[in-house]
């Protein structure tokens, strides 16, 4: 048969390692995913339906650490993820009576405008969701025609929604205040003492909030760019208390 008597029909369903089988069960099914097929004996085997998408696992190779979260993964491509983020969060608020952002299993911050999430199995797993539409040129290495803080900040968005690495893209946000702030226009300032408000805050290192508020709260800013700030956070509210009167 020759390729083009075949249907371009097909589908695939990623099958991935699972380390702890119970854990996975109890996670998906807080989420809303039904099981599909659930065997752990003779083998392992469990299905998980959400939607119209489906998750399958099988056994992990002996010696893998889900701690390392390099297990495997998948990408689920959708039309827009911020309905997606919103479905699960609100799983997980009902179920454990938070949003799980830290650990295995959890689900990475969603910043509205951003074109991916992740959520992170009990076993390591990564399951990204992307918004089909993200731009093809997207700089995950942070954008060459930008300057400064600008810059800066563009690097910390891609170490937070791109590789995941929140202490990362704090210490980057930190080093580039220090550098650029007094020269930076007070919209990135702003932005840039918000950011890591919310990244200390989701590290559990408070202690440099009341130093990065009180900047904050002394910065003048116009009513667009206070929606601009806040809209580079994830959570408004950490900032109640901190944002200047708009001029």
């Amino acid at each position: 048969m020759s390729e083009d008597q075949i249907q371009p029909n097909e589908s695939t369903v990623p099958l991935l390692p699972c380390v702890a089988p119970d854990e996975t069960l109890a996670f998906w099914r807080a989420l809303g995913f039904a099981v599909a097929y659930e065997q752990t004996k003779p083998y392992l085997y469990l299905a998980f339906r959400w939607s119209g998408f489906a998750l399958h696992y099988g056994r992990a190779a002996s010696g893998v650490d889900p701690s390392v979260e390099n297990t495997g993964g998948c990408l689920v491509m959708v039309d827009a993820v911020a309905p997606y983020h919103a479905a699960f969060t609100e799983a997980m608020r009902h179920t454990y009576g938070k949003v799980l952002s830290k650990g295995l299993p959890r689900i990475t911050r969603y910043r509205p405008g951003a074109t991916r999430f992740t959520v992170m199995d009990p076993s390591g797993n990564s399951i990204v969701f992307i918004q089909r539409d993200e731009p093809e040129t997207l700089e995950y290495g942070g954008s060459k025609q930008l300057e400064g803080l600008a810059r800066v900040l563009d690097n910390a968005r891609n170490l937070q929604e791109f590789k995941q690495d929140d202490r990362a893209a704090l210490r980057a946000l930190n080093s580039g205040l220090r550098r650029h702030g007094d020269s930076a226009p007070a919209v990135e300032q702003a932005v840039a003492l918000a950011v890591l408000i919310e990244l200390s805050t989701a590290l559990e290192e408070p202690q440099r909030v009341p130093e990065w508020g009180a900047r904050l709260s002394q910065l003048v800013l116009t009513t667009e760019e206070r929606r601009q700030v806040e809209s580079a956070v994830a959570d408004p509210t950490l900032l109640d208390g901190w944002m200047p009167t708009a001029t």
